[in-house]
């Protein structure tokens, strides 16, 4: 008799099933991100101009690329297969981590450099809040995901 096969600790937060198209990820990490910066935004009175909008964005869109970034090439490390890669940016660990704190950090690093502003105030609540919005819909996604393989099983 053989036993099932264990899951890899990395593998534990992962949803079951089939996963997002990476453009799909990407897409609802911009998106989380906007919704971040138009909150922001509304709610210090700096105003909705597409510009502005955009000059308040990019910084964490970086942040968040590069956290793209270096989440797949950790994903090709530390892979079975030579060539082969496990990269999952829906899953919270590792990349969804990694993309939020790459996005919060590299964000500051660039406002700082560019002296656009980083209270202490400001980097707690972005990164929050950004926890909240990046990990939150990887959570969501891995619930639904639970659910509907536990509604097909019954």
């Amino acid at each position: 008799m053989s036993r099932p096969p264990t899951v890899a600790p990395a593998d534990a937060l992962a949803s079951p099933g089939r996963t997002l198209p990476m453009p799909v990820v990407a897409l609802i990490d911009l998106v989380a991100i906007t919704v971040f910066v138009l909150i922001g935004r509304s709610s210090h009175e700096e105003g909705l101009a597409v510009s502005g909008v955009l000059q308040t964005l990019w910084p964490f869109a970086v942040g968040a690329a590069a956290g793209w970034s270096i989440a797949y090439v950790f994903s090709h490390a530390w892979s079975s297969d030579w060539f082969g890669h496990d990269f999952r940016p829906e899953r919270i660990v590792p990349a969804g981590v990694m993309i939020w704190f790459c996005a919060v950090a590299i964000a500051m690093i660039l406002r700082y450099l560019l002296h656009q502003g980083v209270a202490v105030s400001f980097v707690i609540v972005a990164t929050i809040t950004l926890g909240v919005f990046l990990l939150g819909w990887r959570a969501l996604f891995v619930l639904a995901r639970r659910r509907s393989a536990v509604s097909r099983a019954d």
